[in-house]
């Protein structure tokens, strides 16, 4: 039986908290056990995005995982693409990105997943990075955030650069997440936008991933 078989067996929704439940409880505690904060600090109605630093494949389910509200995660098309993973995160509802490229299908479905009042996952990088500074922000972030008004969350992890390294073997250990307090475009850069609001949007997400990252016992270069 398929996973999306059996995901249409049970329901959408059982499974997807099943698959969470199974991450938080069984899985992530293999490798070293999670402590997150401030998972509060997640809206429980209106959209949301949700935007953490990226440094491991571990990253995506360590952020959905302790949230009460489903989560829509953009995930590089690759991964819905290979074999056995694939159908597993189709069933969950992850959709695909395309990098490198003006994907213009991937936006109109978070642009209208967020205008639905739904939960989105953007990694503001947009890859994974090496664990010691932050990649470039692309401007996807800022472009969804200004257009859906949604509140957005910064995200700072540290651990899942040790477990699971882009590059190398990975070790156990213990990791942390660190939810920050949510803003909008509009807080942070005025209503307009122009390239220079865009711009100074962006700052402000680094300026917070990194002190969250900091807060979660990770100093990263600017």
């Amino acid at each position: 039986m398929t996973r999306d078989k059996l995901a249409r067996m049970v329901g959408a929704n059982a499974w997807y908290s099943f698959v969470c439940a199974l991450l938080r409880t069984t899985v992530y505690p293999m490798y070293g056990g999670v402590r997150a904060i401030g998972a509060e600090n997640v809206p429980m109605d209106g959209p949301v995005l949700l935007a953490p630093v990226h440094f491991s494949n571990l990253d995506p389910p360590l952020v959905v995982i302790h949230q009460k509200r489903k989560v829509y995660v953009m995930a590089k098309e690759e991964l819905l693409t290979a074999k056995g993973l694939g159908p597993i995160l189709h069933s969950l509802d992850v959709f695909a990105v395309r990098r490198g490229t003006a994907d213009t299908e991937s936006v109109r479905r978070a642009i209208t997943l967020l205008e639905g009042g739904n939960v989105v996952l953007m990694f503001p990088e947009g890859t994974r990075g090496d664990g010691k500074s932050l990649l470039p922000l692309n401007a996807g972030v800022a472009m969804l955030a200004k257009k859906s008004g949604a509140k957005v969350v910064p995200i700072g992890i540290h651990g899942t650069q040790i477990v699971a390294p882009r590059v190398g073997k990975g070790r156990h250990h213990r990791m942390t997440i660190v939810y920050g307090e949510p803003f909008t475009f509009d807080e942070v850069a005025g209503e307009g936008n122009n390239a220079a609001q865009r711009e100074q949007f962006s700052a402000y997400l680094r300026k917070r991933l990194i002190e969250l990252c900091g807060e979660a016992g990770l100093k990263l270069g600017e």
